[in-house]
């Protein structure tokens, strides 16, 4: 059955962009409602739902923008945090332009959901069934939707620095296996990358304790990564958040080489633009089964740093 949260969560951070401050709570919402936004710091401001079509081209980070320009930024790891939980209703509340970077990973959404309570609900779990092989493509990047009876990826990513490197990832994230393997992993950029974004007014919030940073063979965050291939561990965690403003859970394999936010957000455009390759089921049990965060428990998290 579908689930929402049992009670409002609430949390406070910087947004990595923007350096600024801002407060979230995160609220529970009846069946069939889906997750939405809400700028509590705007008077009259739309409420933006979390939607693919909604995304405007960006590199840094997944944007979503109201038909009256009222936008929320850096969604992707609450939304990942959210699906990844098994939680399909809820409406987030946030005083500011931007969601709060808090560690560079997903973990702490995730810690305050299942803090929060997950409350099953009295409504079927839908979903989007892939029928056939979807492309999207960014230069070298590229990434694809495919059948599978429940949600898949297989991610690589390849990188000048040797401190990243190449690295490739397969993962069902089925029973949990988001929560226990992919959420604590953090945003990473190279050193080039943080000078050119300050440069450009960008990253303001960043440090080394929300995000890796790497310069050639060394990585200059205290402490060195969480997990040897993090980097790709961090770009499936983006990946997920990214694939779950399609509206409801994928039942298909996910596989991207080198893609980013705007690869996968043109990859869910061209699904719904392509006849036959997708529709909208409602589950039977063994495909709810598969489906991320179903079965997730508190005691998933103590496998995370």
């Amino acid at each position: 059955m579908q689930a929402t949260l049992r009670r409002k969560a609430t949390f406070s951070g910087v947004g990595l962009h923007s350096g600024r401050l801002t407060r979230v709570s995160m609220l529970p919402q009846a069946a069939n409602v889906g997750i939405w936004f809400r700028r509590t710091d705007l008077d009259d401001a739309a409420m933006i739902p979390a939607r693919y079509d909604l995304v405007p081209q960006s590199r840094l980070c997944t944007k979503l923008v109201a038909e009256d320009g009222t936008e929320v930024s850096t969604v992707e790891h609450i939304m990942a945090a959210l699906i990844g939980s098994g939680i399909h209703n809820a409406l987030i509340e946030v005083d500011g332009p931007e969601l709060p970077i808090l560690d560079g990973s997903a973990a702490p959404f995730v810690r305050a959901i299942l803090d929060a309570g997950i409350q099953r609900q009295s409504a079927p779990i839908h979903a989007l069934e892939i029928l056939k092989t979807v492309r999207a493509e960014d230069g070298d990047a590229w990434a694809e939707l495919s059948p599978s009876r429940g949600l898949e990826m297989d991610y690589t990513i390849e990188f000048s620095d040797k401190a990243i490197g190449y690295q490739r990832r397969i993962a069902n994230l089925a029973n949990g296996r988001f929560v226990r393997e992919l959420c604590d992993s953090r945003t990473f950029c190279r050193r080039a990358d943080v000078d050119m974004m300050h440069e450009a007014g960008l990253a303001l919030g960043g440090t080394y304790d929300n995000a890796v940073v790497v310069d050639g063979d060394d990585v200059l965050s205290p402490g060195g990564f969480r997990h040897a291939d993090e980097a790709v561990r961090h770009k499936m965690l983006d990946a997920l958040g990214d694939l779950a403003l399609a509206g409801a859970p994928i039942l298909g394999c996910y596989t991207g080489f080198r893609a980013g936010h705007m690869v996968t957000n043109q990859l869910l455009r061209n699904l719904f633009a392509t006849p036959g390759a997708v529709r909208f089921v409602e589950c039977t049990p063994d495909q709810a089964a598969a489906l991320p965060g179903v079965g997730v428990k508190s005691a998933d998290l103590a496998h995370v740093a």
